[in-house]
């Protein structure tokens, strides 16, 4: 059989070994430590400086203390994308709040604006008037930020921007990650770039950068005692970890032009298979492509599609299941349009990762190609 074909692999730059040689030579082991900054600075220069960056242990732990951050607590309600994964979700139960989902638009498949409106004058109408909002740049493509984000300031309802697939996208020229009160960065391994593990909380101001790395290294007082006023998290990246996440800032623009040149390849070869649809760039919007997406023209046909591919050892997936329809989040309140559902039910994730060779993309193609030519 030939060899695997991954989904999104992790693609180191070449220099993260100098950082991580750096960290041992220094014994900075810790989650601190000249990486630890220099990660923090790196990320800040690429978002223009719009932001301040506090490294995490994880995208889940972005987004749990951005939640906290923002005030929300037990018996709080949070407005959700449902299109999403569940790490997006997940923070809101951690700190004893429930989520509210909302379903996606089209242009983007992200949060539906007119649902949203439509979702926050219900539960205010109920008596609950959402703490928060968590929209997100599904697998790199912004959402719509001028509507969400008016509607947001209508209601005085404060965003957190989960841009954990979109780092190296923008929107209108301005880098996602910059656009809520605050934002959550994943580098988990199959992301643009990665750490191994890890995320960042991208923050409005220094003080609440500051806030960030205390609760995330325990909530430990000031002093020489092991004072504690507040309940801590164990959540501040490592110096070693820091140190891969250097290296990789180095190649962010190439690996973000690699993965729209996967895109552009796909698009090119596959366009005229009429089951295929692409999503397309609205104007002004500009994604990393961290994977490229496909519709087929129904659920058989995109089930068939990726077991053919995986016979092959090509791995693909479906979209994200959305978050209503999962056990876990089947009683909690949901504003639903069907689109979500019918992206899951037709929409396939292609071998994305900026790694691919020209021999493993044309491997993808040409088992695409075989299968709608014998169907």
């Amino acid at each position: 059989m030939d060899s695997k074909i991954w989904l999104s692999s992790p693609h180191m730059g070449g220099r993260e070994q100098h950082y991580i040689n750096q960290a041992f030579d220094s014994n900075w082991i810790a989650p601190l430590g000249p990486n630890v900054d220099g990660f923090e600075s790196d990320l800040e220069q690429s978002l223009s400086n719009k932001v301040q960056i506090a490294a995490l242990s994880s995208g889940t732990a972005a987004i749990h203390l951005g939640l906290k951050v923002l005030g929300v607590s037990k018996g709080d309600e949070v407005i959700c994308q449902s299109k999403t994964f569940s790490a997006s979700v997940n923070p809101i139960l951690y700190l004893g709040a429930s989520p509210v989902f909302v379903d996606s638009e089209l242009d983007t498949w992200n949060l539906c604006p007119m649902l949203l409106k439509k979702a926050i004058q219900d539960r205010i109408a109920k008596g609950k008037k959402p703490k928060a909002i968590i929209a997100v740049h599904l697998y790199g493509m912004p959402y719509k930020v001028t509507e969400i984000h008016e509607i947001a300031d209508q209601y005085n309802i404060p965003v957190l921007e989960d841009s954990a697939e979109a780092l190296g996208s923008s929107y209108k020229s301005q880098p996602c990650g910059t656009f809520g009160k605050v934002a959550a960065l994943s580098f988990n391994g199959n992301k643009i770039i990665t750490t191994s593990g890890g995320g960042a909380l991208c923050c409005p101001t220094n003080e609440i950068k500051n806030k960030i790395i205390h609760w995330s290294t325990q909530s430990r007082d000031k002093g020489v005692s092991y004072l504690h006023s507040e309940i801590g998290y164990n959540y501040r990246m490592s110096n070693i970890l820091a140190g891969i996440g250097r290296g990789q800032m180095e190649v962010l623009k190439e690996r973000v032009n690699a993965r729209r040149r996967v895109f552009d390849f796909y698009k090119s070869e596959l366009n005229n298979i009429k089951a295929i649809t692409f999503l397309e760039e609205p104007e002004g919007y500009f994604s990393n492509r961290w994977l490229t997406t496909i519709l087929l023209d129904s659920y058989d046909t995109r089930e068939e599609l990726r077991l053919a591919l995986n016979e092959d050892n090509i791995e693909s997936r479906p979209l994200w299941k959305p978050m209503h329809q999962q056990p876990v989040f089947k009683n909690y309140p949901s504003y639903i349009n069907g689109n979500s559902d019918a992206l899951f039910e037709r929409g396939l994730c292609l071998p994305s990762g900026s790694n691919l060779t020209n021999i493993d993309l044309n491997r993808v193609t040409k088992n695409i190609k075989s299968y709608f030519s014998v169907c």
